[in-house]
C-alpha cells in the first residue's frame, strides 16, 4: 500500500488539473459572446453566401448551377487558368529574385536574369489571360477589379504618407497641437453620407462649384470632376495610355481625395501612439552621435514605426477593397462606370438586377481577392517589420 508521501503529489496533481480546467472553462465563457457575434454576423453570412453562389437565386432558391455563376463572372476556364498561371509565375519570380540576392556573386547575376525573364513571362501571360477573361466573362465585374485596385493604391499610400508627416509635426511640443489633433480626427467620426454629399457638391461639374472656382484662381479651365470618365493622366497631360496603364479616372481621383481626407486623422492618432512608444534614449544617443533630423527619422523613427505602418496598411487595404458608402453617394452615371468598384457592382447585381446567387458568387470572388492581397502583404512586408 503506497505511503502518504507518495499520495500527496498525486492529489496535488489532480487539484492542479481541476484548477487549470476551471480556468480554461472561465476563459471560454468570457470569449463565448465575442465568438457568437463573429460566427453569427461574420462567418455565417459568408458561408451562406458561398452556398447561394451555387444556385440561380432570385428572391427564392432556384435550380443548382454549380460553378456556372463563377464562370459567368470570370469567363471561360482557359483564360482563368492562364491568369492564375501568371500569378504563379509572378510568385516564382519574386522567390527567385530573393534567393538570387542571397547567393554568392558568381551566381547572383544568373539568378536575377532568370527572375526578370519569369517576370516578363508572367506579365505576358497575365495580359493574355485577362484579355481572354474580358472576352468571355462579365465585363462590368472584371472592369470593377482594376477600379478597386486603383482606389486602394491611390488612397492608402497617400493616407499613410500624409498621416505620418502630420503625426511627426504634432508630436512636437507645439502650441495648439491638441486642437489640431482633434481637427484632423474629426472627419473620421463624422457621418460618411453627409460628408460625401458635401464633397459631391464641392466637386460638382458646375462652373460655380468650389473646386472649379479654385482652378479659376490659377486661370485653369473648369473640370467635370465626378462626371469625368477620362483618366487623370489624359486630363492633366494629354497622355492616352492603353487599358490598365491609363490610371484612374478623374472621377475616381476625386473620390480618392475624399477617402484620404476621411482616414488621415485616424492614421495620425495611431501614428502618434506609435511615436509615444519609442524610447527617448534612442534620440538622445543619435544626437550625441551627430545625427541630423533626417537621419533620426530614417534610421530610428521610421523603422520602429514599421509595426504601426504595417497594421495601418493592412487594415487600410482591406477597407479600401470593400469600400462602398461614400462611393455610392458620390458616383455619377456620367462617369461611365469608371468609379464602380467591386462592391458597387455587387450591389447593383444584388439590388437592381435581383440576381442573388450571382451576386453571392461575386462576393466570394471579392473575398478571395482581399484574402490574397492580405496574404501577399504579410509575405512581402511582414518580414521587414521591426517589433523590438
Amino acid at each position: 500500500m503506497p505511503s502518504r508521501a507518495f499520495r500527496l503529489p498525486e492529489a496535488l496533481g489532480r487539484r492542479l488539473r481541476r484548477r487549470e480546467a476551471r480556468e480554461q472553462l472561465i476563459g471560454y465563457l468570457f470569449t463565448a459572446p465575442a465568438v457568437a457575434v463573429i460566427a453569427l454576423f461574420g462567418l455565417f453570412p459568408l458561408g451562406y453566401a458561398f452556398y447561394m453562389s451555387f444556385f440561380a437565386w432570385r428572391v427564392r432558391q432556384g435550380p443548382f448551377r454549380g460553378l456556372r455563376n463563377y464562370g459567368k463572372a470570370l469567363g471561360e476556364p482557359d483564360g482563368v487558368l492562364i491568369f492564375a498561371g501568371a500569378v504563379a509565375l509572378l510568385v516564382l519570380a519574386a522567390w527567385m529574385w530573393r534567393r538570387a540576392r542571397q547567393t554568392v556573386p558568381e551566381r547572383r547575376l544568373l539568378g536575377l536574369l532568370a527572375a526578370v525573364a519569369l517576370l516578363v513571362l508572367a506579365i505576358t501571360a497575365a495580359v493574355t489571360g485577362w484579355g481572354r477573361m474580358l472576352e468571355t466573362g462579365d465585363v462590368k465585374f472584371l472592369n470593377a477589379l482594376p477600379v478597386t485596385v486603383y482606389y486602394a493604391l491611390g488612397s492608402i499610400p497617400l493616407q499613410l504618407a500624409i498621416a505620418l508627416a502630420l503625426a511627426c509635426v504634432l508630436f512636437q511640443n507645439l502650441r495648439g497641437s491638441a486642437f489640431f489633433r482633434m481637427v484632423f480626427f474629426l472627419p473620421y467620426v463624422m457621418p460618411t453620407v453627409a460628408t460625401a454629399t458635401v464633397f459631391r457638391s464641392i466637386f460638382s461639374s458646375r462652373d460655380t462649384s468650389m473646386a472649379n472656382q479654385f482652378l479659376a484662381l490659377f486661370g485653369l479651365e473648369p473640370q467635370q470632376w465626378l462626371a469625368e470618365s477620362r483618366p487623370v493622366l489624359e486630363v492633366l497631360f494629354g497622355w492616352q495610355l492603353p487599358d490598365f496603364w491609363g490610371g484612374p479616372s478623374l472621377a475616381l481621383a476625386s473620390i480618392i481625395l475624399f477617402g484620404v481626407w476621411t482616414f488621415v486623422g485616424y492614421n495620425v492618432v495611431i501614428f502618434l501612439a506609435g511615436l509615444g512608444s519609442i524610447s527617448g534614449e534612442l534620440y538622445e544617443a543619435a544626437e550625441l552621435d551627430g545625427a541630423n533630423r533626417w537621419d533620426v527619422f530614417r534610421h530610428i523613427t521610421f523603422p520602429l514605426l514599421s509595426p504601426v505602418t504595417f497594421y495601418l496598411a493592412l487594415i487600410g487595404f482591406i477597407g479600401a477593397l470593400k469600400a462602398f458608402n461614400h462611393i455610392f453617394v458620390m458616383r455619377s452615371p456620367l462617369a461611365q462606370g469608371t468609379v464602380n468598384t467591386a462592391s458597387m457592382v455587387i450591389f447593383d447585381t444584388f439590388y437592381l438586377a435581383n440576381q442573388y446567387g450571382y451576386a453571392a458568387a461575386q462576393v466570394v470572388l471579392l473575398f478571395l481577392m482581399i484574402l490574397g492581397v492580405t496574404y501577399a502583404q504579410n509575405r512581402v512586408f511582414g518580414r521587414s517589420v521591426i517589433y523590438d
